[in-house]
C-alpha cells in the first residue's frame, strides 16, 4: 500500500474519530495480509471466535485513544 490514505488524525467529532480508528485497524490488516483470498479465509475463521472479535475491538479502541488525543478529546 504506497499511496497516502492517512492524511491526518484530525476529525471534526468523536463519530468520525471512531470511523477513523477502524479504518486505521483494517488498513493494518491489510497491510499485514495483501491478499484479499486469504484475508476472506481467514475472516471466516475469526467472524465466530468471541476472543479473536474482543482482540479486534481492542485494536480499535488503541487507535480511538491516539486519535482522541489528537484532537484534544473534542474539547
Amino acid at each position: 500500500m504506497s499511496e497516502t490514505w492517512l492524511e491526518t488524525l484530525i476529525t471534526p467529532n468523536p463519530q468520525a474519530g471512531y470511523d477513523l480508528a477502524v479504518k486505521m485497524a483494517r488498513v493494518a490488516v491489510k497491510m499485514t495480509q495483501p491478499d484479499a483470498a486469504i484475508r476472506d479465509d481467514l475472516r471466516k475463521i475469526y467472524e465466530t471466535d468471541a476472543n479473536a472479535l474482543i482482540a479486534a475491538s481492542a485494536v480499535v479502541a488503541t487507535h480511538f485513544q491516539t486519535v482522541a488525543a489528537a484532537n484534544g478529546y473534542w474539547k
